[in-house]
């Protein structure tokens, strides 16, 4: 058992490491960007983490546990939410850039034979606007889901995979998510100028004859792509919460997950 670690009143000794172990991984991550290599500055957060002990871990309750992870998620929801929700976080990503939606496919054929193609460029990069200025709404969701999350659902999420994080932030909040986006988006889509622009889209196609009828719900679409992009993110952000404290501080935490 590492040096320093106390269980509490009955607490075995590995569950104590194992208890120190998570509050260890939780605290590593509140700044919210990796920490320099050096494990000295690393510790010398934790300890002021931990009341200016100088004891490198100790004896933690169930309570302190949970906070510091709900602490962690919270910091790396908010980051992708940030990231997100400003200009070009959608456009200009080729991972969850929005592209038109399949069903605009003939029509941009269409408008591409009489050189009117490039309306649809501009409608993409619009419904694109729209999901950055709706992606803000998102974090109250997210604080909430991480407020009600009990000490089973902590430990299930640490002792699950990569994204266990993001499962249960998809099954808790995926409904709530899209309802609340919904006319977020449909605001989002007439401040970024989509709505104009797919009306100017349609009456150019409409005019051509002999072309099939062609709809498209934007709005339903751009929230779809939308909350795609932030589960994807989020995922990648929850692998980084996991991943980081090891690179940073190998030989420590192999010696407190050795049970």
């Amino acid at each position: 058992m590492l040096h320093g670690i106390r269980p509490v009143k009955g607490q075995t000794p590995a569950r104590a490491c194992r208890s120190a172990a998570l509050f260890l991984l939780a605290v590593a991550l509140l700044g919210g960007t990796p920490a320099p290599p050096a494990a000295a500055g690393w510790l010398d957060r934790l300890k002021e983490s931990l009341g200016g002990s100088n004891d490198v871990a100790q004896a933690l309750s169930s309570d302190d546990i949970a906070g510091g992870l709900k602490e962690a998620l919270r910091v790396g929801t908010e980051t992708v939410v940030v990231n997100l929700g400003q200009p070009d976080g959608f456009n200009l990503d080729e991972q969850i850039r929005i592209p038109l939606p399949n069903s605009l496919d003939k029509v941009k054929t269409v408008l591409a034979k009489v050189g009117a193609d490039s309306m649809l460029t501009d409608l993409e990069v619009r419904l694109n606007r729209a999901a950055e200025i709706a992606t803000p709404k998102a974090r109250k969701l997210f604080v909430n889901a991480i407020q009600a999350m009990t000490l089973d659902d902590v430990m299930r999420i640490y002792n699950g995979p990569e994204d266990a994080a993001t499962q249960y932030f998809q099954a808790k909040m995926a409904p709530d998510l899209m309802a609340a986006m919904t006319p977020v988006v449909d605001a989002s889509l007439a401040e970024a100028g989509a709505v104009n622009a797919y009306d100017s889209v349609m009456e150019q196609y409409n005019s051509m004859p002999f072309v099939p009828k062609v709809d498209a719900n934007l709005s339903e679409y751009v929230v779809d792509k939308g909350i795609d992009g932030i589960f994807f993110y989020l995922a990648r952000e929850e692998a980084a919460i996991r991943q980081d404290p090891a690179k940073r501080t190998t030989e420590l935490l192999q010696r407190v997950f050795a049970e």
